[in-house]
């Protein structure tokens, strides 16, 4: 078997989503997601011009040497346009790989380590009440796991919370928005809102909350004591990452569990926080952190630390990633949790999948490959909107992250 060709799928059925399908001489085809939410086209570049010339031709069973070829043979190593185009080639091929042998993708991981796959759920308000609301619908729709956020009063766009009553989706058609930030009024208002939740939705719901990178270490440590008679399944991203050791003044002062890592995209962002033990789970995605071939590695590597993973799951990336994670969730020994935040109708119609939820778990299905497709014709109805995320800015004006 060898690869025929290749060639991207860019559309916005509601949000914008790069699609890589490569094509063998056997008429099996494998798919990929290469979507990096804002810098889309930097990655379609990447892919178009670079990265499928070299495929035309190999074995697409040779995954291994495929991901080496394209990771070490380009020499300018890692960034997130390299490593988002490394990860749509991969889990392609391992698609194809699957599709061959006629099996669920997880058969080839390993086989099934767990019957379903435990996701959280997003669940917000304008105000704790709202919230309150949000993760008891979210229970009664059979969550097991509910990240609860808010807005905070006198901070106008909190992260988290959506804008006019809609599905939270931080995108946005056109040039980047800005919303303003403040730690301070942040800090105050956290405690109060999970110990609402908490008081009006029991001690078995596991509660997740996401910081979003906005804390100083000693901040995120005071947040994560604070947050401790409320016990929560994490606290996510509470400072940023580029520097581990932040992290080692937060793990010193609580023992609330930490998750970081949906912006990592390398093993080696990672690598000190784990082998440390400064964090609980990580977050990093399939399609930003090099494919299922990468993260399988990151993975065994945190199973010594007792590190498990969460991966980012947010409607930034296609129902094809999201279908890789569940298989690989499915398969490996120290999974945590993974974030479901549920697409569109128009989106799912996009990309047909055998994905399904049931009473707090995802499975992936039990078809050959991945488990999804995509309906070209359909896509090519929506064609690609440029948009960003947000940005944010203190009080004062100064910019800070988002």
């Amino acid at each position: 078997m060898k690869i025929k060709g290749a060639y991207l799928i860019v559309c916005s059925p509601d949000r914008n989503f790069v699609t890589l399908k490569i094509e063998t001489d056997e008429g099996i085809y494998g798919l990929g997601d290469a979507t990096l939410n804002g810098r889309e086209l930097a990655v379609a570049s990447y892919l178009t011009e670079h990265v499928i010339p070299c495929l035309i031709g190999r074995d697409p069973f040779q995954v291994e040497d495929i991901w080496q070829y394209l990771y070490r043979g380009a020499y300018w190593r890692r960034g997130p346009v390299t490593m988002s185009a490394i990860a749509a080639v991969d889990v392609a091929l391992w698609d194809i790989k699957a599709k061959a042998f006629n099996t669920p993708l997880y058969n080839l991981l390993g086989g099934k380590s767990r019957e379903g796959v435990l996701v959280y759920a997003h669940a917000n308000g304008t105000d704790i009440a709202e919230a309150v609301d949000s993760v008891q619908k979210h229970v009664d729709l059979g969550y097991l796991a509910v990240r609860a956020q808010s807005g905070v009063p006198g901070v106008a766009s909190s992260y988290g919370v959506p804008k006019g009553g809609k599905p939270y989706e931080p995108a946005e058609r056109g040039l980047p928005s800005e919303s303003l930030w403040s730690s301070e009024r942040y800090l105050n208002f956290v405690p109060k809102l999970f110990q609402a939740v908490r008081s009006a939705c029991g001690e078995d719901l596991h509660l997740l909350h996401d910081v979003h990178h906005r804390l100083t270490p000693i901040e995120a440590a005071r947040l994560g004591k604070e947050l401790e008679p409320f016990h929560l399944f994490w606290m996510e991203d509470p400072t940023p990452a580029e520097n581990s050791d932040a992290f080692r003044v937060i793990r010193e002062h609580t023992t609330t569990p930490i998750a970081t890592g949906e912006v990592f995209n390398s093993f080696w962002d990672a690598h000190d926080l784990i082998r440390n033990q400064w964090i609980d789970y990580l977050r990093m995605t399939i399609v930003h952190g090099g494919g299922i071939t990468a993260l399988k590695k990151a993975a065994d590597f945190a199973a010594i630390y007792q590190v498990r993973t969460g991966f980012h799951g947010a409607t930034d990336l296609s129902p094809v990633t999201m279908a890789a994670a569940l298989h690989f969730g499915l398969a490996i020994h120290n999974f945590g949790i993974q974030e479901h935040m549920p697409h569109t109708a128009l989106t799912d119609e996009v990309f047909p999948h055998q994905y399904t939820f049931n009473a707090g778990y995802l499975h992936p299905g039990e078809g050959p490959g991945l488990g999804v497709d995509i309906d070209e014709k359909l896509a090519a109805k929506y064609p690609y909107q440029r948009a960003y995320l947000p940005v944010a800015r203190k009080i004062d004006g100064t910019l800070t992250e988002w």
